[in-house]
């Protein structure tokens, strides 16, 4: 089984999030994707990022009721900051080598990839969906294959629309006490009011 891989700070997850893990998921017949919040991204160490346990929590809210859906806690259970590369590489070990792993990142995640931890044992462990963002162009693979070997014949461009979604307006909004409505699934709207999230 084709399996699918979505992480992210998830902070908070919004609509956008799961309409690319669900057109993913047809396009590529995955049999289910795995949401991932992270751990403590080492990338983003210098911003203020919401506990794990409520970005995690409005993960489950989010995908509840798809049974393609899955989320994985492992980022948040391990201290220090988290890597992509030891994530899938513990996924890999449980799934086994039969059930193929399909990363999905935006364009100028990929772009940064040679920035990553381990960037070359990543794209051994996995293939990689590049889905566009907004305000990002596809990168060069020729110029990622010159920094990060072997990643060009691992990339697969999947042609969706860009959705204008972002997880720092939601937070924004949500600080000047602006709806997000239809932005978040309901689930998760009430869970930001519920605990008073980004006031």
């Amino acid at each position: 089984m084709n399996i699918g891989v979505l992480g992210g700070t998830f902070d908070p997850i919004h609509t956008g999030h799961l309409i690319i893990a669900e057109q993913a998921r047809e396009i590529l017949h995955l049999g289910k994707i795995i949401f991932i919040p992270a751990g403590q991204p080492w990338l983003k160490k210098e911003q203020d990022i919401t506990p794990f346990k409520y970005r995690a929590d409005m993960v489950r809210r989010a995908i509840k009721g798809n049974p393609s859906f899955e989320i994985c806690t492992i980022e948040g259970e391990t201290p220090g900051p988290s890597y992509s590369v030891d994530t899938i590489g513990e996924l890999r070990k449980e799934l086994g080598v039969q059930n193929p792993i399909f990363f999905i990142l935006g364009y100028d995640s990929l772009a940064e990839m040679f920035l990553w931890h381990q960037p070359e044992k990543l794209v051994q462990l996995c293939h990689l969906v590049a889905i566009p963002r907004q305000g990002t162009s596809f990168p060069s693979l020729e110029s990622m294959e010159a920094k990060v070997a072997g990643v060009k014949g691992k990339v697969l461009a999947l042609d969706l629309p860009v959705i204008d979604i972002s997880s720092s307006q939601i937070r924004h909004k949500v600080s000047r006490g602006v709806s997000v409505r239809y932005q978040v699934p309901d689930a998760v709207d009430s869970y930001i009011k519920e605990h008073q999230l980004y006031l």
